[in-house]
């Protein structure tokens, strides 16, 4: 079975399906019970774990400083642990089933499932397909600024405060040029017509076959038995209670 395969609206869909189950409560065993589910799937999707925590790394830092916060910001801090156990794990319940699919997806497939199977406006489906072209060039930009930076001299050594200005400098002058590329990207695809509302084509079908349906059902059932068990614990803590 390669999961992989599925049309990319199902993955996105089975995604919402989890998304939408694990933020209607704020207990610890749903998304550990959905979290342990995804991982047991990973390799059908053709995913070798290692390769997964690679692409998670920022996940995982951004987890802990929502963590960190929650102990730092507290009165109690021997209540609030539970809660931070949670919040990890439903972050990562939440945001692993997106980095799989986009992990397993080719951008132009996309974009051609969430107009013939989403029936999204073409504009927002081609600018998302743009958009996710540009983000490897991200990458390859942040290279160079930290070259250029090096060949001038500038070194923070092992100053820390130092290296957080740095840093935060070299953020902000990736976010202005990714900015102006946007921008530029924005107004070129303009000029080539993409927004003029004619009816457009598309020259790879994409079709939404019983498998697909499958995945989606696979999702809402994995997400009924981990609300399931979390009531069964009386662990359930309704979001708006």
């Amino acid at each position: 079975m390669n999961l992989a395969a599925r049309n990319p609206a199902a993955k996105l869909a089975a995604a919402a399906v989890l998304t939408f189950a694990l933020v209607v409560s704020l207990d610890p065993v749903a998304p550990a019970v959905a979290l342990a589910a995804e991982l047991a799937v990973v390799p059908l999707f053709g995913i070798r774990y290692g390769a997964l925590a690679r692409r998670a790394w920022p996940l995982a830092v951004s987890v802990l400083g929502a963590v960190l916060t929650l102990f730092l910001f507290a009165q109690d801090r021997e209540h609030i642990a539970m809660s931070a156990l949670a919040l990890a794990l439903r972050l990562f319940a939440v945001a692993l089933p997106g980095i799989i699919a986009f992990a397993t997806t080719d951008p132009t497939d996309l974009a051609d499932a969430l107009i013939q199977n989403a029936r999204l406006p073409a504009r927002f489906a081609i600018g998302t397909l743009a958009a996710w072209r540009l983000v490897p060039l991200l990458g390859e930009e942040w290279r160079l600024i930290t070259l250029a930076r090096r060949a001038r001299g500038v070194d923070p050594g092992r100053n820390p405060v130092a290296r957080l200005r740095l840093f935060a400098s070299a953020a902000f002058t990736l976010l202005v040029g990714a900015i102006r590329r946007g921008t530029r990207l924005a107004a070129a695809m303009d000029a080539r017509g993409f927004d003029s509302g004619a009816v457009r084509t598309s020259a790879r079908r994409q079709y939404f076959r019983r498998a697909d349906a499958a995945l989606v059902a696979g999702a809402a059932l994995v997400a009924a038995v981990a609300l399931a068990a979390s009531v069964a614990s009386g662990a359930f803590h309704p979001l708006f209670a």
